[in-house]
């Protein structure tokens, strides 16, 4: 892997305005994007800027046309056996809520989370329980940071509907054993839908080999644009599901009294779409296969490694997750009693131009459980570098220090 050649890519890592280089290292919450896919985006406004899958005109052919790429590439990156088990969405969050809106669930139902996850795959859940007569169920991680799988088989029983858990934790970056993992739910009568959105943007995915049936994740964790998602669905599944959003484009005709759907995946894209979007996520999925997720996986661990080892000796400083960084990803959180994370954060910007993410990062409910009041997490990419990681280890003494 080139790194100086990949960096040329990213525009904001070229920036000259600002008064030191920048260092971003809150890529857990969002990732830069490369030149490519700004310029796939610019392509729609600039060449196309037509309705797709409406208009009959050769602008909007081409939207149409572009779109159905899109969906393929898409497919190809997470090895679906077919492009319409694709489902465009704004984010992770809007796929899990369409399918805890659009699965059948009765009363009695069990949803099984774990004590980790994101406001995005607790929240839904909860709001479901309210509507319907439905259990909401936690497998408690270990002391360790890693997940119970034994504790996962006790929780599985015959109601269990679904097991909703988070891929990659965005609070430690530690990975769950989802192939296990959904065997046994599998073998239970569950269904598995797994939050992918700290997964796709760092390992291979493999839909079919897995065996998942609906998994969920953002386009800007992944280079993406913003406000661009994709929830992939088992085809038998989401042919079984009740549409959540309706409108324009899901249906097939209408009358005044009743309708008919479209298949999937148009059934769940109602209304116009962000055509713009879809072209620079395909470009985001396409530019990490180039890269690859070897190099990708491997820069991550060398860069966790090291701000590990260079944070081990700050007095009373804490890493939440295991003690192994080769477990944690690109992800490194950690705390101090009495130090407030947002005015670390603040200072590593204001000092230094490094930007962290500071605070309870949407997993509010672990640490109000743990009494903890928040922390500073620090998350690398593959166009992160060594030089970046010990600048960072040696600002955060600095402002260890004034704090």
């Amino acid at each position: 892997m080139n790194l100086e050649r990949i960096r040329k890519d990213f525009p904001l890592l070229q920036e000259q305005s600002h008064r030191k280089p920048i260092v971003y290292f809150d890529n857990a919450c969002q990732t830069l994007r490369p030149t490519s896919v700004i310029q796939a985006i610019d392509e729609y406004y600039l060449k196309y800027s037509a309705c797709g899958g409406r208009s009959m005109h050769h602008l909007g052919e081409e939207v149409t046309n572009r779109c159905d790429n899109s969906r393929a590439a898409v497919a190809k990156f997470l090895n679906a056996s077919r492009k319409e088990e694709i489902i465009f969405t704004r984010n992770t969050t809007e796929g899990i809520n369409l399918v805890s809106n659009s699965l059948d669930f009765q009363n009695g139902d069990v949803v099984l989370i774990s004590d980790k996850e994101h406001n995005s795959n607790l929240i839904p859940w909860q709001m479901l329980s309210k509507k319907k007569n439905i259990k909401i169920c936690r497998v408690e991680y270990l002391p360790d940071g890693m997940f119970d799988l034994n504790g996962f088989k006790t929780a599985l029983n015959e109601r269990v509907k679904l097991v909703s858990l988070g891929f990659t934790s965005n609070l430690d970056g530690v990975k769950i054993p989802a192939e296990e993992i959904i065997k046994l739910a599998h073998r239970n009568g569950a269904l598995v839908l797994l939050d992918a959105a700290q997964t796709a943007p760092r390992q291979k995915i493999d839909v079919h080999n897995l065996d998942v049936d609906f998994l969920a994740f953002s386009g800007h964790k992944i280079l993406g644009p913003s406000g661009t998602g994709v929830l992939y669905g088992k085809y038998a599944l989401l042919e079984k599901l009740e549409p959540f959003m309706v409108g324009g484009d899901t249906v097939a005709f209408s009358t005044y009294d009743s309708c008919q759907f479209l298949p999937p995946p148009a059934k769940f894209e109602a209304g116009l779409q962000d055509y713009a979007g879809i072209f620079g996520l395909a470009e985001a999925v396409n530019y990490l296969m180039r890269i690859g997720f070897d190099d990708i996986q491997k820069q991550e661990t060398n860069l966790n490694e090291f701000i590990t080892n260079g944070i081990n000796d700050i007095p009373h400083l804490k890493i939440i997750g295991p003690a192994d960084p080769k477990l944690r990803g690109g992800i490194i959180t950690f705390y101090l009693d009495g130090v407030d994370s947002h005015q670390v954060a603040l200072m590593l910007d204001q000092m230094a131009n490094i930007q962290i993410r500071s605070g309870q990062h949407c997993v509010h409910s672990w640490f109000n459980a743990h009494q903890i009041a928040g922390s500073a997490r620090a998350s690398s990419y593959f166009y992160n570098t060594v030089e970046e990681a010990e600048f960072f280890t040696q600002n955060l003494k600095k402002v260890l220090k004034v704090l």
